[in-house]
């Protein structure tokens, strides 16, 4: 045996005994779990289109704040996409 292996023994625990041990075990570390875990939500892409209905704005508009790099543009093959996050995180708060 090497020395970095670790032996169990249990005596006098019944097989019912040990069952639920390890159920309780893993319930509270789902649990932990559970408190942390936050769901990835999917990316939304929108076209100019759908940017502008969005904001209410002329699609003139997204194309100059892209080419000012006001928002970030993403091509899949000749279609221009953007990120719905990234156009909600690019309005400002007013002070």
């Amino acid at each position: 045996m090497k020395s970095n292996d670790k032996t169990i023994q249990f005596i006098q625990v019944t097989p019912e005994q040990l069952q639920e041990t390890i159920i309780e075990g893993v319930k509270s570390q789902l649990e932990e779990l559970k408190k942390h875990f936050e769901p990835k939500e999917p990316t939304e892409y929108l076209t100019r289109s759908e940017v502008s209905e969005l904001l209410r704005i002329d699609e003139s508009t997204i194309y100059n704040w892209r080419k000012k790099k006001t928002i970030t543009a993403y091509q899949i093959g000749g279609r221009v996409y953007y990120k719905r996050k990234e156009i909600e995180n690019a309005m400002e708060k007013l002070q």
